[in-house]
């Protein structure tokens, strides 16, 4: 018998059951299955952000062009200044519009009734003589003389020059006669009609005209509120991180803080908006639709999110390094400032900017405390009215004007540039100053 058991070879093979092998291929099917459902959700994922982006980038990129009708202004001294008294005032109040309109009469003697005449006053902005004046303020020696200006078009000259007024549709369906589009094109065919970059759409506010209306004033006001949001919300973020990771005990009211903390991020932005509606405005007295108001209300909407990036940053610091520094003899505060924070900055500062970020696009909070209003003028103060870009955002897809359209697209897109910027940045400092343990 012992012969026969060392006789006989030893079997290398691993019999498994039937019923065993089957459950380990279904298993293996239904991982492949798995991993092919993530590649085509980030793919489908993908395909709808190219498809956003590119919506958004083809509607707004004629808005960073705007059109120019080329007149020859003389700088009438009847019409500037009557008494020839060279006063300045006298040059602020004169009746720039007239210039123009004399010069568009002038082009198209033709045009005689009075209905006529106001279509084609319609072919410069209204706001154009603004910009006259400005000129013949800074020069008053172009009194009496004779100038080629590009004056800007407006805005239904420049929706026809960018294409969007179809010819074919019937006169009746489209805002431009065809006795406007004969005036145009005979402009046109004479090399007085030009698009150039529209400058006007980063240096100034927003305006009733589309042609006029810019983005300077609500990027000022984004600025100065995330300023504000950044003063509020990183000191009180932190310390509040540090003494509930550090230094508080731990007990049933720490825990009830924690929970309500990351309940908290939770929370509907436009939640804090009505929170600071009652807080800072109906209580407090603080002025509406101002930068410190809304910066106020942010760092409230932001604070959770800056407290939870901290604790998380401060957990991944090694106990071996507070270990050691007790050791040496330091003191738990000294712990915390000299060793701990430092090493956990860049968490920190990382999920700081992602709250910055997240602070930026968020529009209903900011409704709720007024700064929907129009403002034409470029805040100079925290305390001054202001609105912010999401908003403008916001007021200009609420007009009804078909120029408004390629202008919201094109804010957005400043939008979406200073979202990506801001995340790259985070990316980078996370990159620079993270370590591994």
């Amino acid at each position: 018998m012992t012969d026969a058991i060392m006789n006989s070879k030893p079997s290398t093979e691993v019999r498994r059951p039937v019923a065993s092998e089957e459950r380990l291929r279904k298993r293996y099917a239904a991982e492949r299955r798995f991993r092919l459902y993530g590649l085509c959700s980030i793919f489908a994922a993908g395909l709808m952000l190219i498809f956003l982006v590119g919506s958004i980038a083809g509607t707004g990129w004629s808005a960073f062009l705007q059109t120019y009708v080329q007149l020859s202004i003389h700088f009438d001294p009847e019409y500037l200044d009557p008494a020839g008294t060279g006063d300045p005032e006298q040059l602020r109040t004169a009746d720039y519009g007239g210039l123009m309109k004399k010069n568009l009469r002038d082009n198209f003697p033709e045009v005689t009734g009075r209905k006529d005449k106001r279509k084609l006053y319609n072919f410069i902005s209204p706001n154009a003589g603004f910009d006259l004046r400005s000129m013949l303020i800074e020069n008053p020696s172009l009194v009496g003389t004779t100038q080629d200006l590009w004056i800007k078009a407006s805005d239904d000259i420049d929706m026809l020059t960018k294409g969007y007024v179809d010819r074919t549709v019937p006169e009746s369906d489209r805002r431009v006669t065809d006795m406007e589009l004969a005036w145009y094109d005979k402009l046109d065919n004479a090399g007085k009609v030009k698009s150039s970059f529209n400058t006007d759409f980063f240096l100034k506010a927003d305006s009733r005209e589309p042609e006029e209306a810019g983005i300077l004033g609500a990027v000022t006001g984004s600025a100065l509120t995330l300023l504000i949001t950044l003063l509020l919300s990183f000191p009180v973020g932190v310390m509040a991180a540090v003494y509930l990771e550090e230094f508080a005990p731990k007990n049933k009211w720490t825990d009830l803080i924690e929970v309500n903390i990351n309940n908290l991020a939770a929370v509907p932005s436009i939640v804090f908006g009505l929170l600071g509606l009652a807080m800072f405005l109906n209580f407090f007295g603080f002025p509406r639709s101002a930068p410190l108001v809304g910066g106020m209300v942010l760092a409230l909407m932001t604070l959770p999110t800056i407290i939870i990036a901290a604790r998380s940053a401060l957990k991944a610091v090694p106990p071996s390094i507070r270990e050691a520094a007790l050791g040496l003899g330091a003191s738990p505060l000294q712990v915390v400032t000299h060793h701990v924070l430092p090493l956990a900055m860049p968490g920190i500062l990382t999920g700081t900017i992602i709250g910055m970020a997240q602070a930026l696009g968020e529009t209903a909070p900011l409704l709720m405390i007024g700064m929907i209003a129009f403002i034409v003028d470029v805040p100079g103060g925290f305390t001054d009215p202001a609105t912010v870009l999401p908003v403008q955002i916001y007021l200009w897809a609420d007009s009804p004007e078909r120029a408004f359209v390629e202008r919201t697209s094109a804010a957005i897109m400043v939008l979406l540039a200073f979202l990506i910027f801001m995340n790259f940045v985070a990316v980078l400092l996370r990159k620079k100053f993270e370590r591994r343990w």
